[in-house]
């Protein structure tokens, strides 16, 4: 029997081959699974992530109200800049008024694509990951490749923190697509551009273009628009002095960028890349020399109208009253005048003391001393003689904030150092090295400010203090204003904050409100001895003339005030009232209460020397009331006005065009605090001031002027305050801590030639215009000793001002001698004229014998 014929067995590679498929197909299965799981729990994830990140996200949609710190800009008259207050330097500018060469640098530099994406550049983002991997790969130690949009850097900058994390990360990815379905292009950019940090205080493109090259952004060139939009990545890395070659560099990169994108050509991109990287950093602080004073007084007047917030962060635009020519002509005036007050007083040694060996002046520029002491330089002695002195020169600062290597020398000789007799005595020195010794630190300054190569003098900054301070009369608008030798000493403003006794300065007003109540100049008051009884208790006073033992009889009120009459100033007050007095006080905004004892009347009560300059304003304008201002208008960030000093309104100046339509009319609006008739009277009397009495120094000017002289007790305040037609000015010396200054130093030796010093820069070259006559008045020749008409023939003669209807008087009036003539403390006057008591006030005329 046959066995059966089985089937071959399967070969043993087939089975393999189907486990590894049924494998393969398992632990596809399983992978996909897998797959599906991660991706749905990472989708969950990434959901739960995003949502937790979008559930405290801030609201976005506040960018649209956006209005960032900007600083407050103060404005000289003539529009040049005085100061800058900001926490964050910042202009806001619109981007329709941004350069296309600024724009293009900044889109070069942070985001070419800006314009492309939607808030996230993720061709950008694949960029940074490629490069990241193969530096990795390649083993090379590189930072991570930045991939924010503007528009991602305006979601951080402005809702966000820098932390650098992820849950920050999604928030600016989320913020910055939201943003860009907000806002347009322009809007995002404007404010990227306008908030960014770009170094040395600068916030925003306008300010860094200013601080770093002291342009305005369309004045800015390619490469240097190139600097600024290196900055934001890391502004102190890329700092023009400290780290040039890197900023160069980063810059020229820059360049590239603005070729390869196509905003520049080639030769464009060539030329700028081979300029050097050249700055003009712009200094902070006062930008007018010598205006610190003035920009501090408008600083704390916006401070105390609109606060802090407002004031460092408004972006107020101030236009103040400041002429810059006029304070640089003040500052000068007051300097010279405090020098050659204090070189009277000798010489109090050197400034400090240092040793000279080695590099004499790096130990040099360790000292601290004024900045705005200008042309003075600080130096130092390197050897003296009896003839010469070597002083060598504080080395400046380089554009670095280091010293210059380089060393400067200037010779002083004997004729330039012979002032500094020794303090309490002694004559001239007879050398040099009797007066500067070997490292002596001492201060020296061109006797030519504008040519530093010619003869130095030997300087000391002066104990004195003072102030000066220059005005319009008809606006009340300061044009000037110094308080002080030097704001870097002391911010203490001597013309505005200080109140001191004006002394005679204040007689005017007395004689003033004489001549507004029925006196005339040529009215006779006695100048003879007189006692005042003060109350119980009190002391007898005695006031006495200025000489102390001369009286000089019956004398007219002209004199009175020419030769600066005590006496005869009480007995005038005495007659009139103080209580009258104190309201013209008040009315002149002297003072705001003035005590109505006699003694007030010849200036005992303290006040400014603006309060002073601008009663003097209301005498030269005509009796007209002016308020005292420092700014003329303030606008807002948008150029609305917020307050402007001349409320006046003008309907005819709104017109578009000019129609052969009558030029418009503004209406005076300012109250006439006195008769304009009064005012030409006691102008005309300080005129005589300058011609004939305390102020004779002044004469030699050739200009009309006039003015009064004041001096205190003791000589420890002195004061002149004058004008001529259109500008006012006064002036005030005294230490700070009042003491005497020394026997004559009144205020026609030591203020009145400040006051011409500065009238002389002041108007020079301008026209000679007498004081303005007001209609009615009449002139007449008459004596003045005597206040009777002039003799014919009679060289002594001069003419007097008199309102309509009034004329020289042809016997004497005197005021105050009783009626047996003996000159009584409280003696009446002569019965021709009625006591102040009995005559009622004199209206005060319109000019046409009509009230206001």
């Amino acid at each position: 029997m046959k066995s059966p014929v089985l089937p071959p067995p399967a070969p043993k590679k087939k089975a393999k081959k189907r486990r590894s498929r049924s494998l393969l197909l398992s632990f596809l299965g399983f992978g996909f699974a897998a797959s599906v799981v991660l991706f749905v729990v990472g989708s969950a994830v990434a959901g739960y992530m995003l949502m937790r990140a979008s559930e405290d996200l801030p609201n976005y949609e506040k960018l649209a109200e956006y209005s960032p710190p900007v600083m407050t800009r103060i404005h000289a008259n003539d529009g040049s800049l005085i100061a800058e207050f900001a926490r964050e330097r910042r202009i806001f500018v619109p981007i329709n008024t941004v350069p296309k060469r600024v724009i293009a640098a900044f889109l070069s530099a942070e985001d070419s694509r800006f314009y492309e994406h939607g808030g996230l550049d993720f061709q950008g983002i694949a960029r940074a990951v490629i490069k990241l991997v193969l530096d990795k790969v390649q083993g090379r130690r590189s930072r991570a490749q930045g991939a924010s949009t503007i528009t991602q850097q305006v979601a951080k900058n402005f809702l966000l923190t820098s932390d650098r994390t992820l849950d920050r990360k999604l928030k600016e990815a989320i913020l910055a697509i939201r943003i860009e379905r907000t806002f347009t292009k322009d809007k995002i950019l404007e404010l990227y551009l306008n908030e960014i940090y770009l170094g040395i205080g600068s916030y925003g493109v306008a300010a860094a273009s200013l601080n770093y090259f002291d342009k305005e952004l369309q004045d800015l060139s390619i490469e240097e628009a190139a600097y600024l939009a290196a900055l934001p990545k890391a502004p102190n890395n890329y700092h023009p002095i400290r780290h040039t070659e890197k900023a160069t560099a980063r810059r020229n990169w820059i360049i590239g960028q603005m070729y390869d994108n196509g905003y520049i050509s080639k030769e464009e991109a060539e030329a700028s890349r081979a300029k050097p990287l050249t700055v003009n950093l712009r200094k902070f602080g006062a930008h007018i020399f010598a205006a610190d004073f003035f920009a501090e007084e408008v600083r704390r007047a916006l401070l105390s109208e609109y606060g802090e917030s407002k004031l460092y962060g408004g972006g107020m635009s101030v236009r103040t009253t400041l002429d810059p020519k006029l304070q640089r002509y003040a500052r000068k005036a007051l300097i010279d005048g405090l020098v050659a007050f204090d070189r009277r007083k000798g010489w109090r040694g050197a400034y400090k003391q240092i040793d000279i060996t080695g590099d004499w002046g790096k130990t040099l520029f360790e000292v601290n001393a004024p900045s705005d002491l200008q042309p003075w330089r600080l130096g130092v002695v390197l050897n003296s003689d009896d003839k010469n002195a070597v002083v060598g020169l504080k080395p400046r600062k380089g554009r670095d904030g280091k010293l210059e290597e380089k060393r400067e020398a200037v010779r002083l000789d004997l004729k330039h150092v012979e002032w500094a007799k020794k303090v309490g005595g002694g004559g001239k020195p007879k050398a040099v090295k009797d007066v500067l010794s070997e490292g002596d630190v001492v201060f020296v300054s061109p006797d030519d400010a504008l040519d530093p190569t010619g003869d130095w003098s030997l300087m000391q900054i002066p104990e004195v203090g003072g102030g000066i301070v220059a005005m319009d009369p008809h606006t009340g608008r300061v044009l000037a204003v110094v308080g002080g030798f030097s704001f870097d000493m002391s911010q203490f403003d001597r013309a505005i904050q200080a109140k001191r006794q004006p002394g005679s300065a204040f007689k005017p007003f007395v004689y003033a409100a004489a001549l507004d109540n029925g006196y005339k100049p040529t009215s006779i008051v006695l100048d003879a001895p007189i006692e005042i009884e003060q109350g119980p208790g009190q002391d007898v006073w005695k006031p006495e003339n200025y000489n102390k033992s001369k009286s000089y009889g019956p004398t007219t009120l002209r004199i009175g005030i020419e030769k600066s009459r005590n006496q005869m100033t009480v007995r005038l007050a005495q007659d009139m009232g103080m209580p009258l007095i104190t309201e013209y006080a008040k009315r002149f905004g002297i003072y705001d209460d003035l005590l109505p004892v006699l003694s007030m009347s010849l200036g005992a009560g303290e006040t400014t020397l603006l309060r002073m300059a601008t009663a003097y304003c209301m005498l030269a304008n005509g009796g007209k009331e002016v308020k005292p201002t420092l700014i003329d208008r303030i606008q807002d960030r948008w150029g609305k006005t917020m307050w402007r000093h001349d409320q006046r309104p003008c309907d005819g100046c709104k017109a578009d065009s000019w129609q052969h339509q009558r030029e418009p009319e503004i209406p005076d609006d300012r109250r006439q605090i006195i008769d304009p008739h009064s005012a030409f009277q006691m102008t005309s009397i300080l005129q005589g001031v300058v011609e004939r009495g305390t102020a004779r120094s002044l004469k030699k000017l050739g200009v009309p002027l006039a003015g009064k002289t004041g001096t205190t007790n003791e000589e420890k305040d002195a004061w002149f305050m004058g004008y001529s037609p259109d500008l006012v000015a006064g002036v005030f010396v005294g230490y700070d801590t009042p003491r005497a200054m020394g026997k004559g130093m009144t205020g026609g030796q030591v203020a009145a030639p400040i006051f011409g010093e500065f009238m002389k820069m002041a108007l020079d070259g301008k026209p000679i215009t007498p004081f303005r006559q007001p209609p009615g008045i009449v002139l007449a020749r008459i004596n003045p000793k005597t206040g009777l008409r002039a003799q014919p023939g009679d060289k002594t003669a001069i003419m007097e001002a008199f309102k309509p209807f009034e004329g020289p008087d042809d016997e004497y009036n005197i005021i105050g001698i009783g009626e047996d003539g003996d000159g009584g403390a409280f003696g009446g006057q002569a019965t021709a004229t009625s006591s102040a008591a009995e005559r009622p006030p004199r209206s005060v005329g319109n000019g046409s014998g009509g009230l206001w």
